[in-house]
């Protein structure tokens, strides 16, 4: 922070973790935040962000809208932003943001044996694509000479990457509407275009995906094969799971797999970027089969 800044309120739109995170930072700095979120936000969610002392205001706007508040009332009121999203004069931050996700790379990197195990595939969950981004640039980087095939998922009514993926222009597009997906953390219809500019250039596919994908994700990790551990996976954690289990077993995605060359040597991984932060949805997912794979 240059010396002459002086920041004593933080600001942030989020749909649940990245907010939780502000908020945390502002307590370890005895700073106060302010933390908007997206119409329908889950009460757990809000919860563990007042629990570090935050201010936490839930509009009854999209995620796409609550950025644009949360900007205008950090103008208005003097605040700092901490948005991870890039645009036009606000871009060191988002970078910043990407930069710290490479910890989760590092440390999976690590736990392969370095570069003795690459991956051959990775599954990568997607809201404005921070998070995919920064994982494709490291990865990429690591594994140059066997770079692997990187699988962008977002949720159906929230797929700005597959929108501007499609769009063929090499731009980033958005996409509007009530975004509404149970995968609150990527229900976001606007592209950081930092991490587009990453991802149009080295991801190998871009896919869609129905609540149900990832509620049958949630539900494989937390009844795994005899052997592995169990694993409790939150909805824009699971997704990816849920998302290889349909390749692996449904017939009419047979000539996605055959394309994107996934088989029996295939070394795969997926990064669960959250646990149960909706505890009651999780039960009913799990306990109750609410979100049943689509016949």
């Amino acid at each position: 922070m240059p010396p002459e800044m002086s920041i004593s309120m933080l600001v942030t739109a989020t749909d649940g973790n990245h907010g939780r995170g502000v908020a945390w930072v502002a307590e370890q700095l005895g700073l106060k935040a302010v933390i908007y979120m997206p119409k329908g936000s889950a009460q757990s969610r809000v919860d563990n962000i007042r629990a570090h002392g935050a201010t936490v205001r839930v509009t009854d706007l999209n995620y796409d809208d609550t950025v644009r508040l949360a900007g205008r009332m950090a103008r208005e009121n003097g605040w700092h932003v901490i948005q991870d999203t890039a645009s036009p004069g606000y871009a060191d931050i988002p970078r910043w943001i990407m930069q710290g996700y490479t910890t989760m790379s590092m440390e999976a990197i690590d736990q392969m044996g370095g570069k003795r195990l690459p991956p051959t595939h990775v599954f990568l969950q997607a809201g404005v694509g921070s998070f995919a981004g920064a994982m494709v640039a490291h990865l990429a980087g690591v594994f140059k000479d066997e770079t692997p095939r990187f699988i962008v998922v977002e949720p159906t009514h929230a797929a700005c990457l597959l929108a501007s993926a499609d769009a063929g222009d090499g731009r980033h597009h958005a996409v509007t509407g009530d975004l509404e997906t149970i995968m609150a953390g990527l229900a976001c219809g606007e592209p950081n275009p930092m991490a587009w500019d990453i991802l149009r250039e080295f991801s190998s596919a871009y896919v869609s995906c129905d609540d149900y994908v990832a509620a049958n994700g949630m539900r494989i990790l937390a009844n795994p094969l005899a052997g592995d551990d169990r694993i409790e996976a939150g909805e824009s954690g699971a997704v990816g799971i849920g998302l290889l289990d349909m390749l692996a077993n449904l017939p009419h995605l047979i000539p996605l797999k055959a394309g994107l060359d996934i088989g029996q040597h295939s070394r795969i991984l997926f990064f669960n970027t959250e646990g149960a932060t909706d505890p009651e949805n999780y039960r009913k997912i799990l306990w109750h089969g609410k979100y049943p794979i689509a016949g």
